[in-house]
């Protein structure tokens, strides 16, 4: 039996300029890392990995808390929960590290990016994971690759590549 489910707009739009807010921000931060010298250079690229890792996860939970199916209520492991959260932060740390220089090469923006999509993949599967309901997830093994393969190219499922409507049912849910 599939349910249809539902978005609550302005959760969805509270999500979007989290998103946006949160990467200006660190993305400002960021600069600044470049600027500094010693403590003050790691104390700056903690806090954009803090402003862009809370905010990555931040806009995927209120998202999440925008979606609702009728009659099946959900609740989230406090343990997977923080997890999600720690995850983004520390690999957005490390993508903040490697392009701290001030002369980093295309090398070092593409391994930054990578590593932050990958962190972004990280998030998103370890949150879906914290749900607790009367219903299990389950994953095409060909999507998640290609999510995985390349976590920062443009939102595929808005472009039709992939599909951008779960499929719910009692026992199963599938992207």
């Amino acid at each position: 039996m599939a349910f249809s489910g539902t978005h609550d707009f302005a959760l969805v739009v509270l999500s979007v300029l989290i998103a946006m807010t949160a990467s200006y921000t660190a993305l400002d931060l960021g600069g600044r890392i470049q600027a500094a010298t010693g403590r003050a250079g790691y104390v700056w690229l903690l806090t954009a990995a803090i402003a862009m890792g809370g905010g990555i996860w931040s806009m995927h939970f209120v998202a999440m808390l925008a979606f609702s199916l009728p009659g099946m209520e959900v609740s989230y492991d406090i343990g997977l929960t923080l997890l999600s959260l720690i995850l983004p932060v520390v690999v957005t740390a490390i993508g903040f590290f490697v392009v701290r220089r001030q002369k980093a090469g295309r090398l070092a923006h593409m391994t930054s990016g990578i590593l932050m999509g990958l962190g972004i993949v990280a998030m998103h599967y370890t949150g879906m994971a914290a749900m607790r309901m009367p219903a299990s997830l389950s994953y095409d093994p060909v999507f998640v690759a290609l999510r995985w393969r390349s976590p920062s190219a443009p939102r595929w499922p808005r472009s039709g590549l992939l599909s951008a409507t779960p499929t719910w049912s009692r026992g199963s849910w599938r992207p």
